[in-house]
């Protein structure tokens, strides 16, 4: 079943909003490598042990737990874009949603982004790759409030 709610690819909104939110999260890990890292013997910073993962809380922060907790990312936020579940209801995204559309991140920001412009580019939903595997769907906040 489509959605209702017409979506549009938002290429650059969403480039922006995918600029901020992992700019956050590159500079929060170079942050946590320069006062949590230990010096390595080639001269460099490396987390080890249990603040090894700290990268990865800081991911599953800025992505999923703000996207399941608040309907969006930061970057999102402040673009005016709000995932949701492909089928058009107006809810916040699910853990396992939110999960593979950012799981899959990687190979949408690959080249600059070129793979998931592509995909929003020549989906009929404008969807990422990421999108597709988690059936969800972007669309401006603005469309939400009727």
């Amino acid at each position: 079943m489509h959605s209702k709610i017409k979506t549009k690819p938002n290429t650059i909104l969403r480039f922006i909003a995918g600029l901020i939110d992992y700019g956050i999260i590159f500079f929060g890990t170079l942050f946590l490598i320069y006062f949590l890292g230990d010096r390595t013997d080639d001269g460099g910073l490396a987390l080890s042990g249990t603040f090894s993962y700290l990268p990865i809380l800081l991911w599953l922060f800025m992505t999923v737990a703000l996207e399941i907790g608040f309907g969006a990312t930061l970057g999102n936020s402040l673009v005016g874009l709000k995932p949701i579940p492909k089928n058009g209801i107006k809810r916040k995204l699910t853990f396992g949603e939110s999960f593979k559309r950012h799981l899959l991140d990687p190979i949408d920001m690959f080249f600059f982004g070129l793979v998931g412009i592509i995909t929003i580019k020549n989906t009929d939903l404008n969807q990422r790759v990421g999108d597709l595997w988690a059936k969800t769907i972007v669309v401006p906040i603005k469309s939400l409030k009727n």
